[in-house]
Formats: structure tokens, C-alpha cells, sequence
């Protein structure tokens, strides 16, 4: 019922309260979050877009879960392309009674000051925690009260890098907590690039054979007609099928690494034979009759275009930018990357220019996520190999002093 009622909702548009996206069923937090927009206060106190404030803590998901064009990217883009985020503060996990997983607070606004007005300030306070003398459930951690006015100072601020020192393994480090970030460094655009089908073809015995697979062959002995009717249609299709096999076994036994000669002179067989055959059952025949080789020509459709191979696809995030577009609908930030990072190693290579944003129209799907890690990433060396050897070798004497141990109590006993 509650499904029904949402998505009904969401098919008002702008009307209700989850027009731009819908994430998935079992994670309602966004849905959540659309809805505190929708109670945004306005002007002297009317409802809708105006000045409002609403604070919302949520896990990690919201922040990247689901791929460019789906629902949480969705909604992420309405909150940021329409700057109604202001800041998001990263906690650590364990602060709360009944889960232990971290958690992040965001804070979404509609009277942005102008210094903010688009940019997002994200802050690390994940090192900002004292030990609880008695845990309650999960909850084994709690921000002092100082702590947390240094968290809310940090924020008033909207400094960009701004620093605290923790003690790390022998010294005082000081590390970033706090970045300020253009809406726009969220976002991206995902650009299918395909690359070309190239097959040979050959109407070898074990190839012919392949014919017995596909549906559209067998439907040529299938009927839905009753009676003597159904009973001619399909003796007639059984005597269709022996003809098309007939015909490819006295074609010559040649390796063909070109489309358009094989088709060529599949077109002058079926001609030949005096058989007439639908498109569907051609493109069966044809791809019955094929193996994919790189070493063969491009294989092209009918109008000559190329024809992508699935099994080479590859999809690549392009960082959203506000650049011109050519009269393609492809922004120069895609054809720079494709030209930079793609065509030097794949010439043959080409974008999708049929994928196209529902949104903005211009070819590829833009997708917005936040993730911390990118920001916040401090590298930690790793250990040293001789001191991680004197550790193993301790613990693997230990266990044997604590084994002779216990067979000295076995005995005396």
C-alpha cells in the first residue's frame, strides 16, 4: 500500500513531495529527506521554497548509492543543482544506542547565505569522541560538549581546510577537517563508448547446425492456425527450414571476413534457391553463421554503420563541468576526456551519442554522489616488514607457552 501510495505521488512531479526520483524500496531515508524539503516554510510563513532549515542524519548510502539516472542520483542532483545543501558532517560509528554504524548529518537550507551559495561544505568529525565509561548497547562513544562547539564553530566558519591536531602513533598530527566544494564537484556525466563488431562468417556444417536454436528458425514450423489449416502452415515451415539448410550446405565452405561479401552472396543462394526469407529469419541465419574475430573487417548494418559489440562496452565518468556543447549534444569536457584518455588506445572506438540525459538532452547520464573519502583520505604507511615478522613470531610463542601450559595440567592431574 505504502509503495502504491509513494510512487502515485511521485507520478505528480512537481505536485508532490517525491518528483525527482525514487530510491530503492528498502531505504526510505531519501524519501525522508525529500519530504522535510516539501515542509520547507516560505515567506511570512507559506509553504514551499523560501527560508527554511532542516537537519537530517542518515547513513552512508544517501550519499552514493544507485548509478547515474536512477532514483537516489536523482534526488541528490534536485538537492545540489537547486543548492539546498549547505553541509554535511561525517561522524564515527558507535555514538548511537541500537547501531554502531557511522553516520552523517546533513544540513539542507533554502537561504543560503551569499559566500555559500554554491558550494557544500563537508566536515570530518569523525575524530571529534571520547570513550564512554559504560556502554549502552552500542553506543560505546559520545561527543563532548567542547567537542562538539569546536564541530559547530568549524561549520559557522565554513572555513576550507581547516585543521585539527590529533596525537598519532608518536606525535601531534594535524590533518584537514573541513572542505568547502562547488555543487558541481559532485556530479558527473557517464559516457557509454562502444567499440566495433567484427565477425567472420562461414557456412560450415557445425555452423548450419546452430540453426536449431534460435526461436526465430523454429517459429518457421509453428502455427497458431486450427486444423488442417495449422497442419499445412507448419508442414510448410518444416519444408522452409530443409530448404535454408539445403541452400547454406551447397554454398562454398569459404572463411568470410567481410559482412557486406557474405551477405552478398547469402542474398544471390537464397536468389538461387528461390526462397524468400523475412528479416528476422536473415539476421538468424547470420548470426548462426558468425564467430566474432578481431582480426575481420567491422561489421556494419545495413545502412553502413558499424555495429557495437556488447561485450566491449565500457562506460566512463567524465567530472560534470559547465562547458559548450557541439551540435552533436556532446559537451567538450566528453570529447576532451574521449580524445585524451580513450581514442589514443582504442581507435576504433566511439561514443554513444544515442545515450543522452533526460534531463539537459546532451549526450550522457549525469550522476551526483558524495564520497568522503576522496577528501579525507590521509595515507598511512604501511608497517615495516621486519616489525611485522618480530609480531608473529611473539604471537606464535605465545600460543605455544599457553599449549605447554595446559599439557602440564593435564599431566599433573
Amino acid at each position: 500500500m505504502d509503495r502504491e501510495a509513494v510512487m502515485a505521488e511521485h507520478e505528480r512531479g512537481s505536485a508532490g513531495r517525491f518528483g525527482p526520483g525514487l530510491p530503492r524500496i528498502n531505504d526510505g531515508q531519501l524519501l525522508f529527506l525529500l519530504h522535510l524539503l516539501s515542509r520547507m516554510k516560505g515567506p511570512r510563513g507559506a509553504s514551499g521554497p523560501g527560508v527554511s532549515r532542516v537537519a537530517i542524519i542518515m547513513n552512508g548510502s544517501p550519499l552514493f548509492s544507485g548509478g547515474a539516472g536512477g532514483g537516489e542520483s536523482e534526488i541528490r542532483r534536485h538537492v545540489l543543482e537547486n543548492d539546498l545543501l549547505e553541509a554535511i558532517i561525517t561522524l564515527l560509528e558507535q555514538l548511537f544506542y541500537n547501531t554502531g554504524i557511522a553516520t552523517y548529518v546533513w544540513l539542507l537550507t533554502n537561504r543560503k547565505i551569499p559566500e555559500r551559495q554554491g558550494a557544500v561544505q563537508l566536515i570530518d568529525a569523525t575524530s571529534y569522541w571520547v570513550s564512554m565509561r559504560h556502554s549502552l548497547g552500542d553506543k560505546r562513544r559520545e561527543i563532548p560538549h567542547e567537542e562538539s562547539a569546536d564541530i559547530l564553530r568549524i561549520l559557522a566558519e565554513g572555513r576550507d581546510d581547516a585543521k585539527k591536531s590529533v596525537m598519532g602513533d608518536k606525535q601531534p598530527e594535524d590533518f584537514i577537517v573541513s572542505r568547502i566544494l562547488p555543487t558541481t564537484m559532485f556530479g558527473y556525466r557517464k559516457v557509454t563508448v562502444e567499440r566495433p563488431l567484427r565477425l567472420n562468417f562461414q557456412a560450415s556444417p557445425e555452423r548450419i547446425a546452430r540453426l536449431d536454436d534460435p526461436a526465430a528458425f523454429r517459429k518457421l514450423a509453428v502455427s497458431r492456425k486450427r486444423g488442417a489449416a495449422g497442419n499445412e502452415a507448419r508442414r510448410g515451415g518444416r519444408e522452409l527450414q530443409g530448404a535454408i539448410r539445403s541452400m547454406l550446405s551447397e554454398m562454398p565452405d569459404t572463411l568470410y571476413k567481410d559482412g557486406d561479401s557474405f551477405r552478398s552472396d547469402l542474398a544471390r543462394a537464397t536468389e538461387k534457391a528461390r526462397i524468400k526469407l523475412r528479416m528476422p529469419v536473415v539476421r538468424t541465419v547470420v548470426q548462426a553463421l558468425s564467430e566474432k574475430d578481431e582480426t575481420a573487417e567491422v561489421f556494419l548494418d545495413r545502412k553502413g554503420i558499424p555495429v557495437a559489440d556488447s561485450k566491449l562496452r565500457d562506460h566512463e565518468r567524465v567530472p560534470l563541468g559547465a562547458d559548450p556543447v557541439d551540435d552533436r549534444g556532446v559537451p567538450a569536457s566528453v570529447q576532451e576526456f574521449f580524445d585524451r584518455q580513450v581514442r589514443p588506445y582504442r581507435p576504433d572506438a566511439w561514443i554513444n551519442e544515442e545515450q543522452v540525459d533526460k534531463k539537459d538532452g546532451y549526450v550522457g547520464t549525469v550522476g551526483y554522489e558524495i564520497n568522503f573519502n576522496r577528501y579525507f583520505y590521509r595515507f598511512r604507511p604501511p608497517r615495516a616488514l621486519e616489525e611485522v615478522e618480530r609480531d608473529i613470531v611473539a604471537l606464535t610463542n605465545g600460543i605455544v607457552d599457553v599449549l605447554m601450559g595446559l599439557t602440564a595440567t593435564e599431566e599433573m592431574s
